[in-house]
């Protein structure tokens, strides 16, 4: 399907125009791949006659996805998103007068509350997974590496409240360990300076001397990856998840976690502690300040659960 010229040109005005991420470039491709599909037929070739589908085509498409029983709302509305956006393309383009799609809605989102750990949870898993020198003698290197650098990993997402995404993608050079920040690249590749308290820097630190010690100089090069895997190339995204997951079960956290519940819980507990709304925005990298309310409902929801667990006449 990638062969198609025109995908390909929209692939192009993604990463290159609007600057999108890797993952939006996936996503938005795989959509289209799933799209072609349906309307032109499994075994139809490149290039398509995307001028001849109509919103017919379009509410058969999403009709199809809507019944399938194990589709998310949100990932039926980022299909939508994608269709939309290549024929908002293909306007521009000259391919097609206008878009037949414009009117298209997508299923309503059940947006819950995020997942959050408590404050006492997220220092358990992070003193249960700080490994101290006695163990780190005791290990060879490649183990005394993978210990040090755990710890280091979920220290930096709690820290700076960043996406598992911009953690996995972080080169050395990214730390400021005089200015006790780094800097990560965010949706639509924009930076943002975050902050990291001492036990982060410590912990990176740390990691940084294995990580010479097993893998040479070169591994902590300002370009070189700043996490990596036993056999020394980029830790995956994907890893990280695993790594917290072999965590908190070692902690004995019960409960569905995932590494973005650190950047949850980073922005709950902010909150709790009266930082300002507009300040944690800035901090997560929302463009919209209404995407960072969503945690003062999570505070509230906290204070009522104290209150009835608490109050002798709730």
């Amino acid at each position: 399907m990638t062969h198609d010229s025109l995908i390909t040109d929209f692939e192009r005005h993604l990463r290159v125009e609007r600057d999108d991420s890797s993952h939006t470039l996936d996503a938005y491709t795989r959509d289209l791949t799933q799209f072609a599909a349906f309307v032109f037929g499994e075994t139809a070739k490149p290039p398509f006659a995307w001028e001849k589908i109509g919103l017919a085509e379009g509410r058969a498409f999403f009709g199809a996805l809507a019944a399938e029983e194990n589709l998310e709302p949100a990932s039926i509305r980022r299909k939508l998103s994608a269709v939309k956006s290549f024929y908002k393309f293909l306007v521009r383009e000259g391919v097609v007068r206008e878009s037949p799609f414009v009117a298209l809605r997508g299923p309503k989102l059940k947006r819950g509350l995020p997942k959050v750990l408590t404050q006492t949870e997220v220092m358990d898993l992070l003193e249960t997974t700080k490994p101290d020198d006695s163990l780190i003698d005791s290990l060879s290197p490649t183990d005394g590496y993978i210990a040090l650098r755990d710890s280091a990993v979920l220290e930096l997402l709690y820290s700076a409240g960043a996406r598992v995404g911009e953690v996995a993608a972080l080169t050395v050079g990214a730390v400021d360990f005089d200015g006790g920040c780094v800097v990560v690249m965010g949706k639509r590749r924009k930076e943002r300076a975050c902050p990291l308290g001492k036990p982060a820097l410590d912990a990176l630190r740390k990691m940084l001397g294995a990580s010479a010690t097993l893998f040479g100089a070169d591994s902590i090069a300002a370009k070189a990856p700043l996490f990596r895997n036993w056999r020394g190339t980029k830790l995956t995204a994907r890893s990280v998840e695993r790594l917290m997951n072999t965590r908190l079960a070692a902690a004995g956290i019960p409960g569905d976690f995932s590494p973005h519940s650190l950047r949850h819980s980073f922005a709950t507990h902010l909150l709790d502690a009266g930082a300002d709304l507009r300040a944690v925005q800035e901090l997560l990298g929302h463009e919209n300040l209404s995407t960072t309310q969503i945690y003062t409902h999570v505070s509230v929801e906290r204070l009522k659960e104290v209150y009835h667990q608490t109050h002798p006449r709730a």
